[in-house]
């Protein structure tokens, strides 16, 4: 997930939702600003025109200079409902005070102008609209007399209704956010239900399920999508099944060859013996050619036993057969064996009995020294104890260590760390035979370093192993 954490529906969902907030904060509120200046004009136009009306019915109706019950009837009759009047002389006014009344609106009144001005009355919006009597000339022509008259006219009405178009638009505007996220939920269901299916399809897929398809639904992009990972698919089983079949085949010759091999070997073998025991008496280069042939077909024998045990695992066929055995009895019978005694320590206590195929102890134990004794250094060091109801063996040795590119391939078939290495030390197959081993019981086989400088295998066998 990206963006704040948010998947794909997520982010689908929000972008809906702020189009759906800025639409709607758009159009109520440009709604909201058109409907307000509207109800005011309209407002404004029928205040202003009332009073003009008003002035032009009283202009000729009071003489100059006026007095004050003159002031006070010209008040009365601006007044109406609730609007309030005042009309100011010189010094002498009528109707509300003069302070009441915005100084701007006055100056211009003076000046003979009709204005208009909207501003807060006693918390209450209010429209103040303010001229002067006009009085006519002998000529016919009108001029101001100097009597300002103010009407101050209550806007609380057209504020109401005001108030209930913004509370209308904002209603449809949040009836329009619900209905924004629902498309957005509806869209995101039929955007993400494919690529949902995709995603399991491709999740199957790499767990193995070479023969997972998508469904493809439709002709769009998605579709598309699909289609190419079907294709992608088909290709991968095909070519997976033929590298299968390849590897069959070449599991099931090497098979085959080896067992074919195996009676050859085993009379070359019994001819060696003989060679051994008459190689000392032969003359130069006779005894050192009988010694060459009898350790290659020793190697070779080796190699095809090696093949063997690798085809039984491979076919599944490789079977234990348990015993309760003293494993630290067994493996001091591994080194004496081999007359490995000599040059490995060991920590072997007596009485680590467990139900383990000896043979195949012996096999592990075999490849894991004899591997540190041709590639480490001394001392080397075998290790018994019990960890949490499992046996552990530990082989080590103090030499380089296992390289970083090596740890990870050294139980690999036929690999070899050092790629210059003599076909006298081995096809590379011990520590593969060894894993396998390990496996067919439970167990674990794991490679590694330890300080100051060596490398070091752990074999483990479950608690179950134990006996």
């Amino acid at each position: 997930m990206t963006g704040w954490g948010l998947g794909l529906r997520g982010r689908l969902l929000l972008a809906f939702a702020m189009l759906g907030l800025t639409t709607t904060a758009l159009v109520a509120g440009v709604s909201y600003g058109q409907a307000r200046t509207v109800v005011l004009q309209k407002a404004q136009d029928a205040a202003v025109n009332s009073l003009v009306d008003e002035v032009t019915r009283l202009a000729p109706v009071y003489q100059l200079p006026p007095g004050p019950k003159q002031l006070n009837a010209i008040a009365a009759a601006l007044a109406a409902g609730p609007d309030a009047a005042a009309v100011v002389y010189r010094d002498q006014f009528a109707g509300i005070h003069p302070s009441e009344i915005p100084q701007p609106l006055r100056a211009d009144v003076r000046e003979g102008n009709v204005v208009w001005q909207r501003f807060s009355w006693d918390g209450t919006p209010a429209l103040a609209i303010g001229t002067q009597l006009l009085t006519k000339r002998p000529d016919g022509r009108t001029e101001p007399t100097g009597i300002e008259v103010y009407r101050l006219h209550s806007l609380a009405e057209e504020q109401h209704s005001i108030d209930q178009l913004a509370a209308l638009a904002w209603s449809t505007g949040a009836a329009s956010l619900v209905l924004a996220v629902l498309l957005a939920l509806l869209a995101a269901r039929g955007v993400l239900r494919p690529v949902s299916e995709l995603g399991r399809a491709a999740r199957r897929l790499g767990e193995g399920d070479l023969r997972t398809r998508a469904t493809v639904r439709g002709s769009d992009e998605l579709a598309g999508v699909a289609l190419i990972f079907n294709q992608t698919a088909e290709r991968l089983e095909r070519q997976v099944g033929e590298l299968r079949r390849m590897e069959a085949d070449a599991r099931r010759f090497v098979a085959d060859v080896s067992h074919e091999l195996r009676t050859p070997l085993a009379a070359m073998t019994a001819v060696t013996d003989v060679l051994d025991e008459e190689a000392e008496r032969l003359p130069g280069d006779a005894g050192k050619a009988a010694r060459l042939v009898s350790q290659e077909t020793q190697n070779l024998a080796q190699l095809v036993e090696d093949l063997i045990e690798i085809s039984r695992f491979d076919a599944g066929t490789a079977a234990l057969s348990r015993d309760d055995i003293d494993v630290g009895a067994a493996i001091r019978a591994t080194l004496r064996a081999r007359g490995w005694t000599d040059r490995v320590t060991t920590t072997l206590p007596d009485g680590v009995v467990a139900l383990l195929d000896p043979r195949r102890l012996d096999v592990i134990v075999a490849n894991l020294v004899g591997n540190a004794l041709r590639h480490g250094a001394a001392p080397v060091t075998v290790d018994l104890r019990v960890v949490g109801g499992s046996v552990e063996v530990t082989v080590a040795d103090h030499g380089a260590g296992l390289a970083p590119g090596v740890r990870d391939h050294v139980f690999d078939r036929f690999y070899k760390a050092d790629s210059a290495r003599s076909r006298s030390e081995g096809a590379g197959l011990g520590l593969a035979i060894a894993l396998e081993n390990a496996r067919l019981h439970g167990g674990t086989l794991v490679a590694g370093n330890r300080a100051p400088h060596g490398a070091v295998f752990t074999l483990r066998f479950p608690t179950g192993g134990i006996s």
